[in-house]
């Protein structure tokens, strides 16, 4: 039987005896964790076939083909009627004009089209440029050709000015094809091919990179693929959970990461404070019973979520959701620039990371009705004598639905080449008069069950407080096709608890209608993928996503589902992925977590766990922890990289001064270490563990061991022959003896390449 199972099939196997031995062993199995009886569940359908295996992480790398004798593109014009591989021409094509490549090596999804295909070309003075895909058309289903019909502009600012021929090449999920010749206005020209180029006519040799024997294969033994997925999925490897993940498959981890207990470390637990500061809180001659040296850092700013937000990305067992409900922070943006206190952030996160694998509809209204929410977009002091729209304008363009109409796969509608705006002023008004009249939950009794004397409840949810503020006009709402909730009635003649209900029923008839906007599913799943796995991705990575966004509308799990489609897609999984312009780069949070993680972070002196203090490190590099400058979040998700077409968001964070403010917080960690510092309010410090590598070090001096786990490690084996023989010149140019600093200099020099500082 075994030698008719895959490699997953029997690792999956092993898994299940382990867990039934387990079982038989618990003399008490109504107290069996829930999560290992998923688990032992769950790998019983694995072996028997019914539950879906991980998904194979390796697509085959896409080719251009050429002629015969040389490396120009077979191409033709787009007005030539497309059957079979045509003849290789030695022509030109005008700019602007439409043109036909051809493809082959690419294995296709039922219902992936041209949307999942990039065109990137590069001319002799070394600028890029991004053509739109136009059209994708299978002419040889025996040999698996593709037609790819482009059009010669570029989608960025960088426009093309000479004529000559180009290199020209094909990317597809995060995959790069090899580069080809295109005549741009003129066939010639000074650039040349790239080192090792050959040509690539049709060949059936061509047609397939892996045997088909690979393509059942579970993803366990992919370790590329692992790492990678433990970046997007965590807020770093560590080689404890790279085990773990090795040997049950990333389904099975997923399922146990949807069912872990949140937080391992327990939220800091700080009353509420009044608004207006104790008299000397400030631990002097604090007047509370025993004196708070840290009495307004504690209840004041942001210092212990700051600190307890990192010791969780580090310790923390329930990787996932700390990551998404992170994630979320930055679209549903507060921030400690004006919310007061560290309560009142905890009791914002809380909602984050309660819904974070939940129903996005119930998240739309916990976080408007959240009081941290309510007091940063001037919700809360909204009334219909007053009304104030910051709420009504970001719940449409920054949380939900975007500014302009979207396609199913998060591409723009255009009319005469135009976007179409989502929503005018009126739409706007409306949806500010719905907002109006809720206030903190301030009432005596059970339906405010955190209010606190003296001290404003942030904690409860808002309610119309005074019935009398809220407005009882009729209003319009989002206009789309199908839309049931886009006209709300007035309330005439209304008064005391019927205008409470007539303001519960249209704030749930205002978050319906915008949560059913053709928009939504496009533009939240454009922003998870942009945060977890790449900046940049492909419309029809985006529309996959979004299917699975509506098709689960009435799942209480909807996120769960969406977070899995975004981390199994194959546009997120692969060894390696070859397109120099996939992934995101490193915000300064995660480079921090990532370098902790790696090399087992623990306090200055290494006796106890870091105490997460790493604000004055992270806001030399533009990003300090729930201190967004403003709504927009840190970055914009559109900012586009200057002089290309790459959707870069996390860039516009990197600049000469934060790029060295980055070398510099990988100099003073590998280096030396955070020590306490009671200026700066650290209390432990920290440090890192370099005591494995130093013991590769000692029993190889040639460094290449070293090096070989540092490319596993840090940079899933995709380092160049180049770094790495860089970087082992560096290395023995110290001593044999002194295997702490040669591996100080290794690590220092990897953490600081682009190559880690890319989460690729």
């Amino acid at each position: 039987m075994i030698g008719t199972l895959t490699h997953g099939r029997v690792s999956a196997l092993i898994i299940v005896l382990e867990y039934f031995f387990l079982i038989m062993n618990c003399k008490q199995l109504n107290k069996f964790p829930l999560i290992l009886v998923i688990v032992f569940l769950n790998c019983i359908f694995a072996v028997s076939g019914f539950a879906q295996n991980d998904p194979n992480p390796n697509s085959p790398t896409p080719i251009l083909l050429s002629a015969p004798d040389s490396t120009r593109a077979i191409a033709v014009s787009d007005a030539e009627k497309i059957s079979v591989l045509p003849k290789a021409q030695n022509s030109a094509f005008e700019f602007n004009s439409k043109v036909v490549l051809f493809v082959t090596n690419v294995e296709l999804m039922n219902g992936e089209g041209a949307n999942a295909f990039r065109v990137y070309a590069q001319d002799a003075n070394g600028k890029f440029y991004r053509f739109p895909v136009l059209n994708l058309k299978l002419i040889d289903r025996q040999n698996n050709i593709y037609a790819l019909t482009i059009e010669l502009r570029s989608e960025g600012e960088q426009q093309p000015t000479g004529s000559g021929d180009v290199l020209v090449s094909v990317a597809w999920r995060g995959l790069q094809s090899n580069r080809v010749k295109l005549g741009l206005g003129a066939v010639g020209g000074t650039i040349r091919d790239d080192f090792g180029a050959i040509p690539t006519p049709f060949s059936r040799n061509l047609s397939k990179e892996e045997s088909t024997e690979t393509q059942n294969i579970v993803g366990y033994r992919f370790s590329g693929d692992r790492t990678r997925f433990m970046e997007q999925a965590t807020f770093g490897p560590t080689d404890s959970l790279d085990r773990r993940v090795q040997r049950i498959g990333l389904r099975i981890w997923l399922t146990e990461q949807f069912e872990a207990p949140y937080p391992t470390i327990p939220y800091p637990n700080f009353p509420l404070r009044p608004t207006t500061l104790p008299q000397n809180c400030n631990g002097v001659s604090d007047p509370l019973p025993d004196p708070d040296p840290f009495c307004f850092d504690n209840h004041y700013t942001m210092y212990p979520v700051q600190n307890w937000f990192y010791r969780e990305a580090i310790y923390g067992e329930a990787q996932l959701r700390h990551r998404v409900a992170w994630a979320l922070s930055q679209m549903w943006v507060t921030s400690g620039i004006e919310v007061q206190q560290s309560s009142h952030m905890i009791a914002y996160h809380k909602v984050l990371s309660r819904n974070a694998f939940g129903n996005w509809r119930t998240l739309m209204k916990e976080m408007t009705l959240n009081p941290a929410m309510g007091d940063y977009l001037n919700m809360r002091i909204s009334t219909k004598f007053a009304p104030n729209e910051n709420y009504a304008r970001e719940v449409l363009q920054l949380f939900n639905v975007g500014l302009y109409m979207l396609n199913p796969d998060g591409t723009l509608i255009l009319q005469n080449n135009q976007p179409v705006p989502t929503y005018d002023q009126e739409e706007v008004n409306g949806f500010t008069y719905v907002f109006t009249g809720w206030n903190l939950c301030e009432i005596a009794g059970g339906q405010c069950p955190n209010r606190a004397l003296g001290a404003p409840n942030f904690i409860d949810s808002m309610i119309i407080a005074n019935p009398n503020n809220h407005d009882l006009r009729a209003k319009t709402l989002l206009s789309y096709p199908g839309s049931t909730t886009t006209n709300v009635e007035a309330c005439t003649g209304c008064t005391g608890t019927a205008i409470t209900d007539y303001a519960n029923a249209t704030l749930n008839q205002a978050l319906d209608n915008i949560y059913n906007h053709p928009n939504t599913a496009p533009f939240v799943s454009r922003f998870l993928i942009q945060q977890m796995v790449t900046g940049d991705p492909t419309p029809a990575y985006v529309g996959r996503v979004a299917a699975v966004f509506n098709a689960n509308r009435n799942n209480p799990t909807q996120l769960k589902e969406v977070v899995k489609a975004i981390l199994l897609d194959p546009e997120a999984r692969g060894d390696n992925k070859t397109d120099s312009r996939y992934g995101k780069l490193r915000e300064p949070v995660q480079y921090v977590t990532n370098i902790a993680r790696h090399f087992d972070a623990r306090s200055a002196d290494r006796s106890n766990l870091s105490d997460g203090v790493f604000t004055t490190e992270t806001n030399s590099m533009g990003q300090i922890a729930f201190m967004s400058p403003t709504v927009f979040n840190y970055y914009a998700p559109d900012y586009i990289i200057p002089a290309t077409s790459i959707n870069g968001p996390e860039f516009s964070l990197f600049t000469s001064g934060t790029s060295i403010s980055r070398i510099n917080f990988a100099n003073l960690l590998i280096f030396n270490r955070i020590n306490i510092n009671q200026t700066r309010k650290v209390t432990a410090g920290t440090s890192l563990n370099f005591a494995d590598l130093q013991e590769l070090m000692a029993n190889d001096p040639s460094g290449n061991l070293l090096m070989d786990v540092l490319d596993k490690r840090l940079l899933h084996g995709t380092m160049s022959t180049q770094m790495r023989n860089t970087i082992l010149n560096v290395v023995q140019t110290v001593p044999e003896s002194n295997t702490l600093l040669r591996v100080q200099r290794a690590v220092y020099l990897t953490a600081t390449s682009l190559q880690f500082q890319v989460q690729r």
